[in-house]
């Protein structure tokens, strides 16, 4: 299993939001570059990097922080953030994303996301599956819509989604513990799909336990940044995994 930072952006700096709200936003660090560096010194192959402000706007716009970091480190980058048109999509692979994810415009415009699927493929298109209370919530998490979790996924794993990252909103930043019943359901509902876990995760004993579920991935943001998983503790785990 993957364990993969987050990098949250807003204004060009490294922020953490609590339960995707904007008001509650902490400052962790002004320079990105920085971060992901110390990502990619400590083994960390993979970088999942947000882009809040163009979630807010629905449309890219922290296009040139991907492209510094995608130029300047060899990490392994899926973007997402406000992508909603094809020009968005162009501007983040031209600026250095090797996957991206779609979340609002997989349930807003699901023809736009299914013909970026069969043209891109399912190596680099992601299903951004944010939960709450059992339902997708869209437009970075200030929205809720009708959807259920689990009618969402069969219908895309239908179109030919391999992978999504799913959060639960009322984990995400509280460092309170992940969501494991809720990955243990999905993979045992949907085996050929490689999940990647989000929101909560606070401890090493919890990448043990979505690893041993069978997660692909699983996405740590505020433990890094407030020291509860160090980023010593990291490399050790991957060598040990």
């Amino acid at each position: 299993m993957h364990p993969i930072p987050a990098i949250d952006i807003i204004e060009g700096k490294c922020v953490r939001l609590t339960q995707g709200d904007y008001d509650r936003k902490k400052v962790y660090n002004e320079d990105p570059l920085e971060v992901a560096k110390a990502y990619e010194a400590h083994g960390l192959q993979r970088l999942h990097l947000v882009d809040l402000d163009g979630a807010k706007a629905k449309q890219i716009v922290n296009y040139k922080v991907l492209e510094t970091l995608a130029t300047k480190t060899n990490l392994h980058i899926d973007f997402g953030g406000g992508l909603k048109s094809d020009e968005d999509l162009r501007v983040a692979f031209d600026s250095g994303a090797k996957q991206v994810t779609g979340g609002t415009i997989a349930v807003k415009q699901p023809a736009v996301f299914e013909a970026w699927l069969q043209r891109f493929g399912a190596e680099r298109i992601i299903l951004g599956s944010d939960v709450k209370d059992g339902k997708i919530a869209v437009s970075g998490w200030q929205e809720q819509s009708e959807q259920e979790l689990f009618p969402f996924l069969e219908g895309y794993i239908s179109k030919g989604i391999r992978y999504t990252i799913c959060t639960d909103v009322s984990k995400d930043g509280l460092l309170e513990g992940t969501a494991l019943p809720l990955y243990k359901d999905i993979r045992l509902e949907f085996t050929g799909l490689q999940l990647i876990a989000s929101g909560g995760i606070s401890s090493l004993d919890e990448l043990d336990e979505l690893r041993d579920i069978g997660c692909f991935g699983a996405i740590i943001g505020k433990a890094i940044y407030e020291n509860k998983i160090s980023l010593q503790e990291l490399e050790q785990w991957v060598l040990k995994s």
